[in-house]
């Protein structure tokens, strides 16, 4: 698999790289000189004839050894950082991986199917795979930040005892070579790779939510009622929002053209021709009592109910009686 650093986290990435001039360099080293590792060791201190010796702990400078990169070495990107798109979810990040805590064990297994649905739709090969731990074959990045391109190996398990879930980098290579991983690079594209298999477990439920939400829609009673002042309305049981999505399109399947439209004061201008007596019976409803003319339909927020009202265009409410020969076409409209 040869991901695209920049586009494959198009989602949750708020800086662009490719927006940086340079190179790979200059976007992961300091803008600056190295001249401090010219910088000459310390000498003890010579006293001067005479002088009487003096000690203080708070000057002191420790004389141990402390390993770190310097100087061009130094990464100055920013690091890392696991996105937590599961409610409830804890991660921890560690010198050889990171690690999901779950609240769930329904949130593991789904996040172990998306995981798998990641490998095989691209195409990322398997070197072993048992019921909780799949070892990934080479993943290879094509990331503006490095010189060349890099590839990395995962090991990734479950352990629904204790709903856990862990992603470790377990190989690295540079231009097909396999080299040893710095701790930077492992920390780094242990955490790139667990955000893919999180942005993806976020876009599952969010089209799993948006398909349920489209289902429920399929099907709203629609009857009589009264509006808030006491006047004869058709009532929609469902949000206004949702009504006000869907309601240009049953319009028209029902004969009326919407000439325009106005969501903040729920107005919709639409203009009715009467469809042939095939199209009543396919819908299996009588026709509505309406004229071919002009309207305008008056939709409120009721709460969890929405209210639709027709107006001629003389701006009066149509007759109770009209209203109730649209409600049931109304109603088979939206069950279509």
């Amino acid at each position: 698999m040869n991901y695209k650093y920049r586009l494959a986290l198009a989602a949750f990435v708020v800086t662009s790289l490719s927006a940086c001039s340079g190179g790979a360099e200059s976007r992961r080293q300091a803008n600056q000189d190295f001249n401090y590792l010219d910088t000459q060791p310390l000498e003890s201190w010579t006293l001067p004839t005479g002088a009487m010796p003096f000690s203080n702990a708070n000057y002191a400078i420790p004389s141990k050894a402390f390993a770190g990169d310097v100087g061009a070495s130094v990464d100055i990107r920013p690091p890392q950082q696991v996105l937590n798109l599961i409610p409830g979810m804890r991660s921890n990040v560690d010198q050889d991986g990171v690690t999901v805590q779950l609240p769930r064990t329904s949130d593991l297994t789904k996040l172990w199917q998306v995981t798998q649905n990641l490998i095989s739709k691209n195409n990322i090969g398997i070197a072993k795979q048992s019921a909780d731990r799949i070892d990934t074959d080479w993943v290879s990045w094509t990331n503006e930040d490095e010189d060349h391109e890099v590839g990395s190996r995962y090991s990734i398990e479950k352990s629904p005892a204790t709903n856990s879930y862990r992603i470790i980098l377990t190989d690295w290579r540079e231009d097909g070579k396999t080299v040893p991983v710095t701790a930077n690079n492992k920390r780094r594209y242990s955490i790139l790779m667990t955000n893919l298999v999180m942005s993806k477990y976020d876009e599952t439920i969010r089209e799993q939510a948006r398909l349920a939400a489209a289902e429920q829609l399929k099907n709203i009673p629609i009857s009589m009622g009264m509006d808030r002042s006491g006047f004869p309305v058709l009532i929609a049981r469902a949000p206004y929002s949702d009504m006000w999505e869907r309601l240009p399109k049953a319009l028209e399947k029902l004969g009326f053209t919407v000439e325009d439209r106005n969501g903040s004061q729920g107005l919709i201008d639409v203009k009715y021709r009467e469809p042939n007596d095939e199209f009543w019976q396919k819908l299996g409803t009588k026709p509505m009592k309406l004229t071919d003319d002009t309207y305008r339909i008056l939709v409120g927020d009721l709460g969890n109910r929405t209210s639709i009202n027709i107006t001629d265009n003389d701006g009066k409410p149509v007759t109770g009686e009209i209203l109730e020969s649209a409600a049931p076409a109304f109603a088979a409209t939206f069950q279509k």
